[in-house]
């Protein structure tokens, strides 16, 4: 959103005129505004108490965040001028408007009856980090993760569940790279009502943003070392079971992934969701 030049004050009083009334809006989390003054815009994060004035607290696209005091006129919305106010006090915390995978959030949400079509994963990590991000959007469109426990029998799994054009079938599989045995394994299924994709990472741990982790980078596993329990030791985690805590906890939305999971888990909701 980019700032809008104004000729005059707003709140000045012209020649023989009243007094440009600027609107009051609540700074209900979720909302995005732009700092007249700084052109800052991001989207409310919260409003936080203070003296003289109370200060509300946005964060960008980028992460970023930054407190700005709840001044008359100090924001546009749209382009347009607005005094934020903060919520009563015996209002409830407003429902942010976007869930954690960046879609709108629907209130009152009652869970859909599971649809028939299906998305599986590789394992247990990956089922719960979908759903940390997409659990809102997979219940608004009742559909099921399973875990499957590995690819390895994918194909006989496959043809068991019996896909058909209102039971697809979407996979995700973890280091889907060219030549490497899971892309052999995917290049077996053969069948319109079923969508494999996946992401080029190990395992899905690597899909998150070593930066939401406050890492560097993922630490290099020697060859014959077990991936999860190599990072551990080399980031002092402990066992795997610990380090996956601290991974599944880093994430909060979608920013906090890499862009191949992200695409990948995208395509495969639309895909179950296409019909049915």
């Amino acid at each position: 959103m980019r700032s809008v030049e104004y000729g005059r004050d707003v709140l000045a009083s012209g020649t023989g005129r009243s007094r440009r009334r600027v609107p009051e809006v609540v700074a209900e989390p979720g909302l995005v505004v732009e700092d007249s003054a700084s052109g800052f815009c991001g989207a409310v994060l919260r409003v936080d108490k203070g003296m003289p004035n109370d200060a509300v607290v946005l964060e960008d696209r980028h992460g970023k965040q930054r407190h700005f005091p709840l001044r008359p006129a100090a924001f546009l919305l749209e382009g347009t001028p607005v005094t934020l106010v903060g919520p009563p006090a015996t209002t409830a915390p407003a429902t942010p408007r976007r869930s954690a995978s960046g879609s709108r959030r629907v209130t009152d949400l009652r869970a859909r009856t599971a649809r028939a079509s299906r998305i599986w994963v590789e394992g247990t990590h990956d089922a719960e980090l979908v759903e940390r991000v997409w659990g809102h959007d997979l219940r608004v469109e009742g559909v099921v993760v399973e875990p499957l426990g590995g690819i390895d029998d994918l194909h006989t799994r496959v043809a068991a569940f019996g896909p058909g054009p209102r039971c697809r079938l979407g996979v995700l599989a973890d280091h889907l790279v060219p030549g490497s045995k899971e892309s052999r394994i995917v290049d077996a299924v053969d069948d319109e009502h079923v969508l494999v994709t996946g992401h080029p990472y190990v395992d899905i741990w690597q899909a998150v943003r070593p930066a939401a982790l406050r890492i560097p980078a993922w630490p290099e596993v020697p060859r014959g070392v077990p991936w999860k329990e190599g990072v551990c030791r080399a980031l002092g985690w402990g066992e795997p079971a610990d380090g996956w805590r601290r991974v599944l906890a880093a994430v909060d939305s979608f920013r906090d992934l890499e862009t191949p999971l992200v695409g990948a888990v995208e395509r495969l909701i639309d895909f179950v969701t296409a019909t049915g």
